[in-house]
């Protein structure tokens, strides 16, 4: 009778351990399980995964929402705008004279 009980204490114990690892992990497990059920279906094809992150194009000011997928350093422009020249020529590397130092002051 001993056996009989400890194989069922056992069996409970697997079984509740199994419970909380499956409560425990579900977000990980759920993941992996979908990985692998994409993996064996035959009419899966990756090119037309649907996982790329949207542009964010809304035009919407009052909503200011962002996805934990959107990415933190925006793109590079294709066309960046050129940067305007400053109005002042000023030469570094030219020693004033000590005249011209005299009139500045």
């Amino acid at each position: 009778m001993a056996a009989i009980t400890s194989a069922v204490i056992a069996i409970a114990g697997v079984i509740l351990g199994w419970i909380t690892i499956e409560i425990a992990c579900k977000p990980c497990l759920e993941k992996g399980r979908q990985a692998i059920d994409r993996s064996l279906n035959p009419d899966y094809d990756p090119d037309d995964d649907d996982n790329v992150a949207p542009a964010n194009t809304n035009t919407d000011s009052d909503t200011n929402s962002s996805s934990i997928r959107d990415p933190l350093i925006p793109p590079p422009d294709v066309n960046p705008k050129p940067k305007p020249k400053p109005d002042i020529d000023i030469d570094l590397h030219a020693t004033p004279s000590p005249s011209s130092s005299i009139k500045a002051v």
